[in-house]
């Protein structure tokens, strides 16, 4: 691992991010919201797209972790799904690229094992990071040989719907730092200062918050449901 990644270990990551129906969607507001970010301590970036990685990287020296969402008919896998988003982040530059690190089939029907098989024959020493949602696909991604294991995916697939990152004390990521080798990434759903201290108690090698920091609809959102709970 290069001494730039290095840097992250227990730091917080920005997640930086709008996708077209949300009110942020700029490469400029996302470059200004990862300046933002920095001035704010944060030590790293995730951001979506080579657009916006290039204008991120125009307005911050942090490392970044890129992803390319893009969503296909034959399969629910939408972070970095086929070649074609790896070969986008390539151009772009991060230091990190993650994908999604699922038992759920790619475009195509193919299987993680076989895509990851492509991208380290085309890019043997990119690093990569897995985005998994259970215990057993991290355990799989870090047998693979992922540089880095996240739990990003965590309650978000079929196959993890009744987990929570925070449940019983971070569980899931107690267990997958007990099982793994290569460093892990907490992430998703981790929305107070409070758990993100925690995460890196329990031995995370660094913690990606996302959109309690950078999506203003959503926490607008919590205080009128809060403010409409009350007055019921």
């Amino acid at each position: 691992m290069n001494e730039r990644i290095n840097t992250l270990k227990g730091k917080l990551i920005v997640s930086c991010q709008a996708l077209p129906d949300e009110p942020l969607h700029s490469s400029y507001i996302m470059g200004r919201m990862a300046l933002a970010a920095k001035v704010g301590g944060a030590g790293g970036i995730r951001a979506n797209t080579k657009k916006d990685i290039r204008e991120i990287q125009s307005m911050v020296d942090l490392p970044i972790i890129g992803i390319v969402k893009r969503d296909y008919p034959d399969s629910v896998v939408h972070i970095t799904p086929t070649m074609r988003e790896i070969d986008e982040l390539i151009e772009a530059g991060p230091d990190i690229i993650a994908l999604e690190a699922t038992d759920d089939l790619r475009p195509g029907g193919m299987a993680l094992e076989t895509f990851y098989r492509q991208i380290r024959e085309k890019y043997p020493d990119i690093v990569l990071m897995a985005d998994c949602s259970t215990v057993d696909e991290a355990v799989k991604a870090d047998e693979m040989g992922f540089d880095f294991i996240g739990t990003t995916m965590v309650g978000y697939t079929k196959q993890s719907r009744d987990d929570h990152i925070d449940k019983d004390d971070f569980k899931i990521l107690r267990t997958i730092l007990g099982k793994v080798k290569h460093p892990v990434i907490a992430e998703g759903n981790i929305n107070t200062p409070e758990k993100a201290r925690r995460v890196i108690e329990l031995g995370a090698f660094c913690v990606v918050v996302g959109s309690i920091i950078t999506r203003p609809q959503l926490i607008t959102k919590s205080f009128v449901e809060a403010l409409e709970c009350e007055q019921v």
